[in-house]
């Protein structure tokens, strides 16, 4: 196996470091366009990493990167805008591809996260290629415990809901993201996406339904709201539910400070002219704040991401589970030298990319996780020294 990974920041630096403990690839190409950058991320882990310059927003450029290095799967570990160039330098060279984050949806036209990738299926499964869509820790490990309690936990599922919570603080900042806060922005004030079996997909306002979620290993309540995010797109389509949702645990403040951004235009997309210069409003705040990657030293605390399932077990009675997997920010930092979202985030595109090395995991045409076996997955991400969980509730 000859990896491409494209974008040396938080997450790609921490796959880089997961990466480099285990034998299951040849050669792993680490591209960015700082081609500094990504010397660092491959420095100290040995000659199996080649640090590279590419621009993630020309295909052409990725395919001819994947032909030069004979790359044999792409991963992507950058901002979800750059998804559709790389999704097609990828198919272009014949390599398979994997991403943690899916094509952006567009409300005013009413395309939804992933469809522009979900359109291309046809295309990549005659071509007998495999782009496993959604593989990080949400979508992705969410996915896999979606598709673990359909198989072994409950005869009927009335509602699958993605529940992602934290304790952590940042010493020293008011504000500070411990993930891109290009995506934040884009997943929290997108309109949030619900499934309903006898509706199909539909929106709601953002920060909708709060609730609070009991979070274990001692990160206690957190309130919730509902959020865009990949996981309603995809669990459907193969899990049956009358139900999925996704809430994100954000806190009153953290809201706010995204209203304020939106009230304010700074949330915008498109350039605007700034003294004879186009910037994206976005990009301005995204420049402003401390990049995620850098902040494992200040950080404290745990982070949790995990689905909650309700419906009738095995035996016919009511059921209702939390499968969870949670990292604390030391131990991140400790073993790895990377705060605990980035590493929960980069642990399972290494996992997949072992899966269809052995493979323990094939396919073609456009996948989410939940189309594959989950056991396997949930095994091996054990192996990896960071277990999972599940509670009764």
């Amino acid at each position: 196996m000859r990896v491409l990974l494209v974008g040396a920041g938080g997450v790609g630096s921490a796959a880089v470091a997961i990466a480099a403990r285990r034998t299951f690839f040849e050669t792993m190409v680490v591209a960015d366009h700082d081609p500094a950058r990504a010397d660092r991320a491959v420095a100290g882990h040995g000659d199996r990493f080649v640090a590279a310059r590419v621009d993630a927003s020309d295909a052409d450029a990725v395919a001819a990167l994947c032909r030069e290095h004979r790359i044999t799967h792409v991963l992507n570990a950058v901002d979800p805008r750059f998804v559709l160039p790389i999704f097609e330098g990828a198919y272009a060279a014949g390599a398979d591809y994997l991403d943690m984050a899916m094509s952006l949806s567009h409300a005013d036209t009413g395309v939804k996260l992933g469809d522009d990738q979900f359109a291309q299926a046809e295309a990549w499964a005659a071509a007998g290629r495999l782009a496993l869509c959604g593989i990080g820790v949400e979508p992705g490990m969410s996915d896999v415990f979606a598709r673990y309690a359909a198989d072994e936990l409950f005869s009927e599922i009335d509602e699958i809901g993605v529940r992602d919570g934290a304790n952590l603080t940042v010493d020293g900042y008011d504000f500070a993201p411990s993930f891109s806060i290009w995506t934040t922005i884009e997943e929290c004030l997108n309109p949030p996406v619900i499934w309903e079996a006898d509706r199909g997909w539909y929106t709601t306002e953002p920060f909708s339904e709060p609730e609070v979620f009991h979070f274990p290993e001692g990160i206690g309540p957190v309130e919730c709201v509902n959020v865009e995010h990949e996981e309603v797109l995809l669990i459907p389509r193969w899990v049956k539910a009358r139900r999925v949702t996704f809430k994100y645990g954000l806190g009153d403040e953290f809201i706010g400070v995204l209203k304020t951004l939106h009230k304010l235009g700074l949330d915008a997309v498109s350039p605007v002219r700034v003294r004879g210069v186009d910037v994206s409003p976005r990009d301005v705040v995204a420049a402003s704040l401390p990049d995620p990657a850098t902040l494992g030293a200040r950080m404290r605390g745990k982070t949790c991401a995990g689905t909650w399932v309700r419906g009738l077990g095995p035996d016919g009675q009511p059921r209702e589970v939390y499968l969870y997997h949670v990292v604390d920010n030391e131990w991140s930092m400790r073993e790895y030298g990377h705060q605990a979202v980035v590493w929960q985030t980069a642990v399972n595109p290494v996992v997949a990319l072992e899966l269809l090395a052995t493979g323990a995991w094939a396919g073609a045409g456009v996948l989410g996780p939940e189309a594959l076996p989950p056991t396997p997955f949930l095994d091996l991400l054990t192996d990896y020294g960071s277990p999972w969980g599940l509670e009764e509730r």
